[in-house]
């Protein structure tokens, strides 16, 4: 028996992962960059198979990873979390840079960088499994690195369905937190796919409104104010 349970005590931190070829630009949120060894200096990374940035890191050889900070806004995670490369790119509003190699890594409300040469890669179902050794690292700032715990109870953020750690039972699950109660003449709405919190005038959302972070409409929001 897996107590899935036991896997919420693992820590996490919250990164963005990107690549380039000559055919796309691409770039994802995960939870599972992390370090392997120190001499050499070789790390790992776990991306879903339906990203697009794990095909362009397949055809690329290559990987970034930029350590999301506290300050990292609900947009810049959804941009990247809930939107996918094929339709969107995500850079073009987004502070970025490009390491040595010419691969793009966000600078926005980031931390430390990393550039990673792709030696290895293991199937693993769901998702590829790079590993490689960093040829380039750097400080971005000081700011605390954002840990998943940060990013789910601070941040109010969501799973996405395609995260390593996402847990389709305990989504379903698990309760909702009591809303603060909204201003006079006001309703307050979540979206369903990325939990994004919005207070409007009024008791409707307007027709034409769209999720900021996840780009989802108004049928994808339930009222809980």
């Amino acid at each position: 028996m897996v107590d899935r349970k036991a896997f919420h005590t693992l820590s996490y931190g919250v990164y963005i992962v990107a690549a380039q070829t000559d055919e796309l630009r691409a770039g994802c949120v995960v939870n599972t960059f992390q370090q392997v060894t120190s001499s050499p200096a070789q790390v790992s990374v776990a991306v879903n198979k339906d990203n697009a940035t794990a095909d362009v890191i397949k055809k690329a050889g290559r990987f970034t990873a930029a350590v999301l900070d506290e300050t990292a806004t609900m947009e810049l995670i959804g941009r990247f979390g809930f939107k996918t490369s094929t339709e969107i790119d995500k850079f073009a509003d987004t502070a970025f840079a490009t390491d040595a190699a010419g691969q793009p890594y966000v600078t926005e409300h980031a931390c430390a960088w990393a550039s990673v040469r792709v030696d290895h890669t293991i199937d693993m179902g769901t998702h590829w499994v790079f590993l490689g050794e960093a040829e380039e690292a750097g400080v971005l700032s000081k700011e605390p690195p954002m840990t998943y715990a940060f990013y789910r109870q601070v941040k109010g953020g969501k799973t996405p369905p395609k995260a390593s750690s996402y847990d389709a039972t305990e989504a379903q699950a698990a309760p909702a937190p009591a809303p603060a109660a909204p201003a006079a003449g006001t309703s307050k709405w979540e979206c369903q796919i990325c939990g994004y919190v919005v207070e409007v005038e009024g008791d409707e959302l307007p027709a034409d409104f769209t999720c900021p972070v996840c780009g989802a409409g108004p049928d994808q929001f339930t009222r809980i104010a």
